[in-house]
């Protein structure tokens, strides 16, 4: 809250600035705006007041789109158990469940649920792959 009022006083400074000298050119130079920008404030603060200074974004800020509760538990299940990585935990869901989740999408998962480092007493691996040549 204290950011969005911050840029409100800052805006409102700058019209206040502009009306004094009489001169937009010069106002727009001294605080680094586009003269665009401040007609754009300056419509926004004659029709809104203050409330058409907030700085409102096109899109949210954080979208995410979170996993079926199914997956989520796996992910977590998989983490808790055998303490894999964001990659093997994609790689064992795609080939024992058919399951296609990224290592990012598995990556988001883990900091959700604040899991995303291992504790510093755990042992690398309890599950141990076997490589066999020919």
């Amino acid at each position: 809250m204290r950011k969005a009022q911050r840029g409100i006083t800052r805006r409102i400074r700058v019209l206040q600035y502009a009306q004094e000298i009489k001169n937009i050119s010069k106002t727009c130079r001294y605080f680094g705006i586009s003269r665009q920008c401040f007609y754009d404030w300056k419509t926004a603060y004659q029709l809104y007041g203050e409330k058409g200074l907030v700085n409102s974004k096109p899109c949210p800020q954080n979208p995410t789109l979170p996993f079926p509760l199914a997956i989520e538990e796996k992910i977590l299940y998989l983490r808790k158990t055998y303490q894999f990585g964001p990659l093997r935990i994609s790689w064992f869901l795609e080939r024992y469940h058919n399951i296609k989740v990224s290592a990012g999408g598995v990556r988001g998962v883990l900091i959700r649920n604040g899991l995303n480092r291992l504790p510093r007493n755990s042992k690398t691996r309890t599950i141990q792959t076997h490589r066999y040549e020919k």
